[in-house]
Formats: structure tokens, C-alpha cells, sequence
């Protein structure tokens, strides 16, 4: 379904955009030398520049490779099936926090994924964000984000 070539160029795509990123900002914070020294975009500058050169380099060196499959058609149902939850999830973490948002996710990939049966996917879910809590809340100090869940119900 999809050949090398079409992988590689994609991802030398992606990995340039930010490479033009990284150089665009840079130029907004300074290149080069100022009485203080060095400007603070200058090695990002440089860095975004490589990441360019590279991303060019890969594109190149995919496009002369083979045009075999590298990916079948039922090899990317299954990195969709793992990659759009983890998308939902992200998404959710603004409005229902890291825990709730955690508990969700492990529970529905742990059920249709996995068949696991709904009680142990639940239960493995809580424990899973309490356990996140336990770490980082209490133990650490480190507070996760809560969410407009949270806001709303004034934790």
C-alpha cells in the first residue's frame, strides 16, 4: 500500500517543515554576533539549518531507493487503530485532565484492543491514575494538569 519512497519522502517532508520552523523563529530572536556575544537564535538557527540538510538528504536518498511496499494495508489499520486513541487522548487532556483522560484511554485500548474484559480494564485504569496521582501529585510535587473538568467541579 505504501512504497519506500512515499514513506521516506513523507517523513523528510515533516521533519523539514520543522526545520523551516526552527529557522524561521530563530531569525525572530537574533542571528549572529552582538556586543554580548553570541545571539540566543544563533544555534537554533544553525540546528534548524542541519535539520533542513537532512530532511533534503533523506528526501533525496528515498527517492532513489526501491519501490517496494513497505507498509500493507492491514499493517496501517493497525497503526491507525493505536495512533487515533492516542490522538482522542490528547485532545481530552485539556478538558478532563491527565487523570480522568488517562483512566479513559487505558480503559477503551485495553477493552477493543486488547478483548480484556470490562471490570479488569476498569480496574487497571483506576489504578493506573491513582498510581499517576501517587507519583507525581504527592510524591514529586508535580502537578499534572487537571483540566476544565476540574475547574468546573472546583478541585
Amino acid at each position: 500500500m505504501f512504497s519506500r519512497r512515499a514513506l521516506e519522502a513523507l517523513t523528510a517532508a515533516i521533519t523539514g517543515a520543522f526545520g523551516i520552523a526552527i529557522v524561521v523563529q530563530s531569525r525572530d530572536n537574533g542571528i549572529g554576533w552582538s556586543s554580548a556575544g553570541v545571539d540566543s537564535g544563533t544555534f537554533p538557527f544553525m540546528t534548524g539549518l542541519i535539520v533542513v540538510a537532512g530532511s533534503l538528504y533523506n528526501m533525496m536518498r528515498g527517492w532513489l531507493r526501491g519501490r517496494e511496499v513497505m507498509v500493507t494495508r492491514v499493517e496501517f489499520k493497525r497503526s491507525v487503530a493505536l495512533f487515533l486513541p492516542a490522538v482522542v487522548y490528547v485532545a481530552l487532556i485539556p478538558l478532563l485532565g491527565m487523570y480522568v483522560a488517562s483512566a479513559l484511554y487505558l480503559l477503551v485500548t485495553l477493552r477493543w484492543q486488547n478483548s480484556m474484559s470490562l471490570l479488569r480494564a476498569a480496574l487497571i485504569a483506576v489504578v493506573a491514575a491513582v498510581g499517576l496521582y501517587v507519583v507525581f501529585d504527592w510524591s514529586f510535587q508535580v502537578e499534572l494538569p487537571h483540566g476544565l473538568l476540574a475547574a468546573w467541579l472546583d478541585l
